[in-house]
């Protein structure tokens, strides 16, 4: 699938089989805000964590697509919008890492061991 730059500013919101293949493709980075307990628990093999409570975003630089995760979709939403007033282009994963996993998408933990969203 090729994603136009319009299409990828227009999205607000994938499901976890379309944030897969975005982040398979290189066409997007998946970024986990969820806290640091929950990233230890779990999360997607190919995620970048910057927990949401300590998000410092003017350090993210580059024009890819940041696909943005948390538990259930609230946190992620808000930091896509503060991403987007920060001239980032991002989008929402919809229901969040529950969604990921009930998907059936890798969940791992330190060491690449089967994790758990917490």
């Amino acid at each position: 699938m090729t994603w136009g730059v319009a299409v990828l500013d227009a999205l607000r919101e994938v499901d976890p089989l379309e944030a897969r293949g975005l982040v398979g493709s290189g066409a997007a980075v998946l970024l986990d805000v969820r806290e640091d307990d929950e990233w230890a628990a779990g999360h997607a093999p190919e995620a970048v964590h910057l927990a949401l409570s300590a998000a410092d975003f003017t350090w993210l630089t580059g024009d890819q697509l940041l696909v943005v995760v948390c538990r259930s979709g609230r946190r992620s939403a808000s930091a896509v919008e503060r991403l987007r007033a920060a001239g980032r282009t991002a989008c929402n994963l919809r229901g969040g890492m529950q969604a990921w996993a009930r998907a059936g998408l890798p969940v791992t933990c330190t060491g690449g061991r089967p994790g758990t969203v917490i």
